[in-house]
């Protein structure tokens, strides 16, 4: 049987984990097609290739990694098991280990009962194009096979925690909470508070579990960030941390538990790096708001607007050779004293180093940014079937809307005192919208007239509040 074509996503393979969808026999295919394509893309041709595989805390991860394994072993490749870790620790294993590739079993922020994998050779991102060849060879039965092949386990958690503690600057004491919400960030969140001089706090639900008994871990949604605010309120905290399930995604509260979306993250961040690195490019992708673009060029930036996308964020950020790079979710790159990929724990310790490094609370170091009123990036279920063509007739009827449009990754409709978005999920079955404008009755207008042209397409934009 072929493997369903809505799986293999613009950036990933991502579906439910079932005998329908991605099951263990599939996994193990793909192994075996991976391998080949390693082969194919990797400098080291008619070696066999070392293969590093990490998986999250799902419960069906381990039958898939050890399915997965199972493919690329009887490839003839050699496989590095480094077990259960956050998908950047599966990043950084692939250099840290010297291998070709690298396999993440992961169902990233989706519901408990998805799951997938992400993939890197060659140290770059394996996505779109390659996607779709793995799965025509993976359906072809080219899948060829070779004695030889090994598989063994490197633990890589504790070297991870410590190139991650490396970048810490350590200034004033700072008490924080970590909420884990028993995602796979457990294996790393309480080491790394251990190791980081002069930070103390506590870290919330810990415990890898992939039924996720205290919340979803997604830290777009208000509501999965309720017990971190509670707690950090409790304890006075200066800070909250709050990471998706496979801990490539970072959500923030400042001390006064307002949230700290991913495009204000990104003007501090951006203020700090441009200080030692004045006219560098930053990317924010399509979703961030007009006040992070406008910070980043006052502050001797060239800032480039992207699509959304982690494989295809850090693809332009080789391009460009940016040094900073963010989504609204939460993905942040750092190529600044680091790698390039997304990696919240990663995040975390630079934030740190920005808050220790001043006596000033968290929220008074984006105080001088303009107000503006924006939603929150909202989610509109939509099939996956069907929601490509509902984006291309939402951007007929749009047409003669705004006073300029960016369409290079849905569209985004300006006006002199706001802006829309509508743009496809491409890991869910979902468009994604978001909404800014300079007022309140300005963003409800804007919004309502969003939702106008959704509804002509029996869709409609969820009940929303402020960001």
């Amino acid at each position: 049987m072929n493997a369903p074509d809505h799986i293999f996503r613009a950036y990933d393979i991502r579906g439910v984990a079932d005998e329908t969808e991605l099951s263990e026999p599939l996994a193990e295919k793909l192994g075996l097609a991976f391998a080949a394509e390693t082969r194919r893309l990797s400098d080291k041709a008619g070696e066999p290739p070392i293969i590093a595989v990490g998986r999250d805390g799902r419960l069906s991860s381990p039958g898939l990694a050890a399915a997965l394994c199972r493919g690329i072993q009887q490839s003839g490749a050699k496989v590095l098991d480094v077990g259960l870790v956050p998908t950047p620790a599966l990043y950084f294993a692939v250099p840290h280990l010297q291998c070709d590739a690298g396999i993440m079993v992961t169902g990233s922020h989706n519901p408990g009962h998805y799951n997938g994998l992400k993939m890197t050779v060659a140290g770059r991102p394996f996505f779109g194009d390659d996607i779709q060849r793995l799965k025509k060879r993976a359906n072809s039965g080219d899948l060829p096979t070779a004695p030889g092949g090994m598989a063994l386990q490197r633990p890589i958690i504790d070297d991870y925690v410590a190139r991650l503690a490396a970048d810490h600057e350590p200034g004033r004491k700072l008490k924080i909470v970590i909420d884990c919400g028993n995602g796979v960030s457990g294996a790393a969140a309480q080491p790394l508070l251990n190791a980081l001089q002069g930070i103390s706090g506590e870290v919330l639900f810990p415990e890898i579990d992939g039924s996720f008994p205290n919340h979803h871990p997604d830290p777009t949604h208000p509501e999965n960030l309720v017990d971190l605010r509670n707690r950090m309120l409790q304890i006075g905290a200066d800070l909250g941390i709050a990471f998706d399930g496979d801990a490539d995604r970072i959500g923030v509260l400042d001390e006064t538990g307002r949230v700290l979306w991913g495009d204000r993250l990104m003007v501090l961040f951006s203020r700090e790096i441009l200080s030692r690195h004045p006219g560098a490019a930053i990317l924010g992708d399509v979703k961030c708001s007009d006040v992070m673009f406008d910070a980043i060029n006052a502050a001797g930036g060239q800032a480039v607007m992207w699509k959304t996308g982690h494989s295809l964020v850090k693809t332009k950020m080789r391009e460009t050779g940016a040094l900073l790079a963010g989504e609204m979710s939460g993905h942040l790159f750092f190529a600044d004293r680091y790698y390039g990929y997304d990696d919240a724990l990663y995040a975390m310790v630079r934030l740190l180093n920005i808050a220790a490094a001043t006596d000033q609370p968290l929220s008074a170091l984006l105080a001088d940014l303009p107000e503006v009123f924006a939603t929150p990036e909202l989610r509109i279920d939509c099939d996956d079937a069907r929601k490509f063509a509902v984006m291309e007739s939402l951007k007929a009827q749009a047409a003669h809307l705004g006073d300029h449009r960016v369409d290079i990754d849905g569209l985004r409709v300006h006006y002199r005192d706001g802006w829309w978005l509508i743009r496809v999920s491409n890991t869910q079955p979902a468009l994604v919208a978001r909404v800014e404008a300079h007022s309140f009755d300005r963003l409800h207008a804007l919004a309502d007239e969003l939702n106008g042209l959704l509804k002509q397409q029996g869709v409609a934009l969820p009940k929303w509040e402020l960001a």
